[in-house]
């Protein structure tokens, strides 16, 4: 009787461990879903925009706080992009080169604007693109299956979150108004 009682304890010890060992396996995959491949062809091309309209800011801002804020997102969007590009290569996915219709459209809007004019629209843009890059990082973060990905897209979402509070204390202090209509341009 006790023979036995050893063997199906060994028995069920053997079944728990399988199942703990399969079920860490499948929540930590190291190969990139489609929704991965797609964060990250998608964060790229963002931080090619976010590079251009910080070097738009840190030339044409007529504010010293808009100038170091763009000169910030040049340097903080180059070295995490660089990160993702890595990753982008282990993973054979296509590095992004051009920018969205819709940023080429903002960086158009940006060039053609100076002084507080150009303050003000890069602000609002800022704001509203770091909030729902900010969603998409935490998002990617949480629920990634490639673990090097959600890593970096954990540290994107921290340097992004501190651009969004850098970028709403801006837009107050130079009375910048967020509202629904102005986030969803």
């Amino acid at each position: 009787m006790k023979g036995n009682r050893y063997t199906l304890s060994a028995f069920a010890f053997c079944i728990a461990l399988s199942i703990y060992i399969r079920a860490g396996f499948t929540q930590d995959t190291t190969d990139a879903s489609s929704s991965d491949r797609r964060f990250i062809h998608l964060a790229l091309q963002g931080w090619n925009a976010e590079v251009k309209f910080g070097q738009l800011a840190a030339e044409k801002g007529s504010s010293d706080d808009v100038k170091q804020f763009g000169q910030k997102i040049v340097d903080d969007h180059t070295r995490l992009g660089g990160e993702m590009k890595m990753i982008a290569q282990q993973e054979n996915i296509e590095v992004p080169a051009e920018i969205t219709r819709k940023d080429k459209a903002l960086e158009e809007k940006l060039r053609s604007l100076s002084g507080d004019a150009f303050d003000r629209a890069f602000i609002q843009a800022m704001v509203r693109d770091h909030r729902k890059d900010l969603s998409e990082f935490q998002k990617e973060a949480g629920s990634g299956n490639e673990t090097s990905l959600r890593h970096a897209a954990s540290q994107g979402a921290q340097v992004i979150g501190e651009h969004l509070q850098i970028a709403e204390q801006m837009a107050q202090v130079h009375g910048v108004r967020m509202d629904k209509a102005s986030e969803n341009d």
